[in-house]
């Protein structure tokens, strides 16, 4: 094969063993990739019930046959494994040297299994898997982690790395590569921490073989150049993502106090333009020219990295207009191996049960002291608030009570990104129906759905969100690599079969990366979740929180907007009608035996009773 490696690094922990397993021209066509790869190998391998955190799960770290090529944003790896924090299929991507290194050492793919019965770190070189002692490392930050491994091993080599939240399983626990870097939000830095695996370190010499090397080569300097001509480039290099607190301030999504209002009174104090006067340099995946991390000098003089979601949710989330504190619990967030997102879902959660009286000596919105402290008590599950919420939001609403359910942002127990749905249905459905719980990542369609119809209910939302899926979820997460040139500069789509092409020598259409694989990716996952779930699975499970519906927002543009639960279910209906699934959220075997999972029909039939 060309584009493929064609081979799969299996490790396992608790006998200490590895070995190399060969795959065919066929699997990699069936699945591509990445989140393709990863949802097989979970599917087949782990059996209904797997503890997240014991050793019979399995982590996952998947690249696609376009990374680590010279290209557009093409340095990303997916991370996989049953998660910690949801119980149900659990993934992020990644942008790292990692990816790259992975690739260069003849793999596709690595996959973990076990437990090591002393803390270590895998080495991989040239197919080669080596366990080390992680004695001098473990509890140490992933920033110190990093620069340790580096030194030992070489300034080139790619590093995954946990940090203490890993190590204490804090179930949104990631990991972290380049000092901010982050992925694997449910919980894939829990898992590695179960497994007393601190880091994984790549290191590759080998070329990745090319069908085409000269017209590849030609392809991506026209592509390189196609992403720099287009308009927006200049002010994306500018702000990046953190364009967005502007934008979403201006049109009331902008979660404020715990996703209860959609403005911020002092979101000029965390915007784009304040970044601009903060930013010292800029950071990327390899190989993308247009790098989206910018990074800022904090309020204690280190640099830290931003990006749209964890200023919002650590900004205006949790009532903190200082773009400087902001950075500082982004950047201790980045060392500690917490997910920003989660990680202020959880606080403002707590700020908002401490206002209704549930918490006791708790935390006041805004406090930035406190929320320091609070960051740190989360990843050592320190005292009683620290241990409850690095639980989740869902699990520590169940704890504490009252009606905090009812305030608890999370869809499936992933707590929600930084968007405020009040107003927008079909950006409440795309987190309703993401295949890990509340993320943004799978279907941005919120500004398509504003400048259209905004406040509508309509059948063309349920088409968005579904074709966003299988552009963003699908193709790019089994290819893999990022949606920020298509989305953000209108980088056009075509260029991806080309790329794979020239790489590969396979005619893989487009049509068929978006109709046919991502539609088997995402009813394998359901295929996953309502396996895991089976005696309680129904419709509620794709339900966004109930303050979207109950709770109308009391500031700016949009006061008293409130979610339409019986409109949202007939979006639902539509979304599972479109899917080929049926109204409890299910595929049907029909659908499952188009898509080429027949086995998979069989199987989950026997836990549910499937619809023909």
């Amino acid at each position: 094969m060309y584009g493929w490696n064609g081979k799969i690094l299996r490790v396992d922990l608790t006998n200490k063993k590895h070995t190399v397993q060969t795959y065919d021209a066929g699997f990699a066509t069936t699945y591509i990739g990445g989140r393709g790869f990863a949802t097989k190998i979970l599917w087949e391998e782990l059996p209904k019930g797997t503890d997240p955190l014991g050793p019979e799960n399995k982590l996952v770290i998947a690249a696609g046959p376009l990374t680590g090529l010279p290209g557009p944003s093409l340095g990303k790896l997916v991370i996989a494994a049953k998660s910690p924090l949801t119980g149900g299929y659990g993934d992020g991507n990644i942008g790292t040297i990692a990816a790259v290194q992975m690739r260069r050492a003849g793999i596709d793919a690595v996959v973990i299994e076990g437990k090591a019965e002393k803390p270590v770190y895998l080495y991989v070189e040239n197919e080669q898997g080596y366990l080390l002692s992680a004695d001098g490392i473990w509890g140490e930050t992933t920033f110190e982690t990093e620069k340790r491994l580096k030194e030992a091993h070489g300034k080139d080599v790619g590093v995954l790395t946990i940090g203490p939240s890993g190590e204490n399983m804090v179930k949104y626990a990631t990991v972290i590569s380049q000092e901010g870097r982050a992925g694997g939000r449910p919980g894939m830095g829990a898992v590695m921490g179960s497994k007393k695996l601190k880091a994984v370190v790549f290191k590759g010499t080998k070329d990745i073989p090319l069908a085409d090397a000269e017209g590849y080569k030609r392809l991506v300097n026209e592509a390189y150049e196609d992403i720099k001509s287009r308009d927006y480039y200049g002010f994306w290099i500018r702000q990046g993502t953190m364009a967005t607190i502007e934008w979403c301030n201006e049109n009331s999504v902008l979660p404020t106090y715990n996703f209860r209002e959609g403005v911020f009174e002092l979101h000029r104090l965390i915007d784009g333009y304040a970044l601009e006067a903060m930013k010292v340099k800029r950071r990327g995946c390899p190989y993308c020219n247009m790098m989206c991390g910018n990074v800022v000098l904090d309020s204690e003089g280190r640099e830290s990295e931003l990006d749209y979601e964890n200023v919002a949710m650590l900004g205006s989330n949790i009532g903190l207009g200082h773009l400087g504190k902001v950075s500082v619990l982004n950047r201790m967030a980045d060392e500690l191996g917490i997910d920003t997102i989660s990680l202020g879902s959880c606080i403002g959660f707590a700020m908002e049960a401490t206002e209704k009286g549930l918490i006791k000596d708790g935390i006041e919105w805004g406090d930035y002291e406190k929320a320091k402290t609070l960051t740190q008590d989360i990843a050592y599950r320190r005292g009683e608030l620290g241990s409850l919420l690095a639980e989740g939001v869902k699990a520590a609403s169940q704890k504490i009570g009252g009606d905090s359910h009812r305030w608890a942002m999370h869809v499936k127990g992933l707590e929600i990104s930084a968007y405020d749905c009040h107003m927008v249905p079909g950006m409440a459905l795309t987190f309703a129906t993401s295949s890990i719980g509340a993320h943004h990542k799978e279907a941005w369609v919120i500004a398509w759905e504003i400048k259209t119809d905004r406040a509508g209910y309509t059948e063309a939302k349920v088409d968005k969100v579904i074709e966003f899926q299988r552009i963003r979820g699908g193709m790019f997460e089994s290819l893999v690599t990022c949606r920020l040139p298509w989305i953000e500069l209108g980088f056009e789509l075509e260029w991806y079969p080309r790329l794979l092409k020239a790489a590969s020598g396979m005619e893989v259409s487009l049509d068929y990366m978006l109709y046919t694989l991502a539609d088997r990716i995402y009813a394998l996952i359901r295929a996953f979740w309502v396996r895991e779930y089976a005696q309680n699975w129904s419709r509620q499970m794709d339900y966004p929180p109930a303050r979207w519906f109950e709770e109308p927002i009391t500031k700016g543009p949009y006061k008293g907007a409130v979610l339409d639960k019986t409109k949202f279910d007939t979006l639902l209906d539509m979304y599972y009608s479109k899917r080929g699934w049926d109204n409890r959220g299910i595929p049907t075997k029909t659908t499952l035996e188009k898509l080429g999972l027949t086995e998979v029909a069989q199987q989950l039939s026997q836990y549910v009773t499937l619809t023909p």
